[in-house]
């Protein structure tokens, strides 16, 4: 566990953290022909993307691109899939005014995915490399939070070196979903912080105009057990609340509710609901073989 406290918080956070991988590390390259695996899986370690393709029936679809093995990559189904947030990732909320957009206590710990990558931690990102999205779709796609359940709150955001602002691109305690336009041909990671263990469910939408002017669009769920001790089996059975349309707002669940559940191993689902800001300053932005990744609201083309 790393304990970080003191005046000297940034420094301390920044040194406690794994130096960026290298530009040559962090290069992918998406073939056409990636198997696609079909078993129950656990990922507790190494590189796994969300990302938009083509299914065999050439039906759009959302899923996690699987990059952690020597042997090749391979695209899996949300489903079928656990992210496993070991408590490797555990870091402490430092006492510090400047972190007190997190709404947790100071000391309270909680679970960090870094925007670079930890060895110990799995690191997730998006990827908008398929090559068949790549050659259909209209400059890029927006990928939208619709809901996030658990027992806890959840922030995704990137941080731009290590004295950047921090940009939070999904906030679960905001009641509405929350568009991010990825450009096409883009690999990104960002942070992402979850304030208690458990099981979260986190139901993203991915959209996209097509050239051929008709629209793409697919829902899908990620699943995390948070916490060494959460059963991978709870995450692989718990079975999300309808999303909801990405331009209707979620109906957040009361903490009451939230804190009697915890005691079954599943809490009740928290919609939309987490945490403002970062908690870590992960060093420079990830961004691999595609442009600037934004968060934009769901505009006109023309406004884009």
């Amino acid at each position: 566990m790393r304990r970080i406290t003191g005046a000297a918080v940034t420094a301390a956070l920044l040194l406690a953290l794994p130096a960026p991988a290298s530009a040559t590390d962090l290069d992918q390259r998406i073939e056409e022909d990636q198997q696609v695996a079909t078993e129950r899986t656990e990922l507790g370690t190494g590189h796994v993307d969300l990302g938009p393709r083509y299914d065999e029936d050439g039906a759009w679809s959302l899923m996690v691109h699987d990059d952690t093995a020597t042997a090749g990559s391979v695209w899996r189904d949300l489903d079928r899939t656990v992210l496993r947030v070991h408590d490797a990732a555990v870091q402490q909320v430092p006492d510090d005014p400047a972190y007190s957009f997190l709404g947790a206590a100071p000391g309270q710990e909680v679970y960090v995915v870094p925007q670079t990558q930890d060895q110990e931690v799995v690191w997730i990102g998006w990827n908008t490399q398929d090559p068949r999205v790549m050659e259909t779709v209209d400059r890029g796609v927006t990928l939208s939070l619709v809901a996030a359940e658990g027992p806890g709150e959840l922030v995704v955001y990137l941080q731009d070196g290590g004295f950047g602002e921090p940009d939070v691109l999904w906030d679960s305690t905001v009641a509405e979903a929350q568009p991010l336009w990825v450009d096409v041909n883009t690999h990104t990671h960002a942070n992402w912080v979850f304030t208690r263990p458990g099981v979260y469910l986190v139901t993203v939408e991915a959209r996209a105009d097509l050239v051929d002017g008709t629209t793409a669009s697919a829902t899908g769920t990620i699943r995390l057990a948070v916490g060494d001790d959460v059963p991978a089996e709870q995450a692989y059975d718990a079975v999300p609340a309808a999303a909801a349309p990405t331009s209707a707002a979620a109906t957040p669940t009361g903490t009451d509710d939230v804190a009697a559940s915890e005691d079954e191993g599943w809490a009740m689902p928290v919609a939309l609901a987490g945490v403002a800001g970062g908690l870590v300053l992960a060093g420079a932005l990830v961004v691999v073989r595609g442009r600037s990744v934004r968060r934009r609201a769901l505009a006109e083309p023309g406004e884009r």
